[in-house]
């Protein structure tokens, strides 16, 4: 069973446990998580103070910075509207996204897949 440390972040490559979440929610905001999500290789880095720690350790370990996409968890909200698609990380000029907000339908699309199948 995973457990979260105060500054540990979770790479998620299969599904997980509600009580995980939640467990991490309360390591770090209360109600909500902080995530990074590699749209091509379908995992998500849990966790974490900033979504730049989440970034860099999957960065580490061969994900591209343009498979990469922050994004914000809240568990107290109906699940269409869990997940807020909004980080710094995002800015991504070198890919032609200058915005926080993921502003691209289908990117948002599969971020929403791949946290539905991971993330309970």
């Amino acid at each position: 069973m995973l457990k979260f440390s105060r500054m540990e972040i979770q790479i998620i490559k299969k599904k997980i446990e509600h009580q995980i979440l939640d467990q991490a929610a309360k390591q770090w905001y209360g109600d909500m998580v902080k995530a990074v999500v590699d749209i091509k290789k379908k995992i998500v880095a849990l966790g974490g103070e900033f979504h730049a720690d989440g970034q860099e350790i999957l960065i580490k370990q061969g994900s591209r910075a343009q498979d990469l996409w922050g994004i914000n968890i809240y568990l107290n909200k109906p699940l269409k509207s869990r997940i807020e698609f909004t980080a710094l990380v995002n800015i991504k000029p070198a890919f032609n996204h200058r915005s926080m907000r993921i502003q691209d339908n289908e990117i948002r699309e599969k971020i929403k897949e791949i946290v539905d199948l991971l993330v309970p």
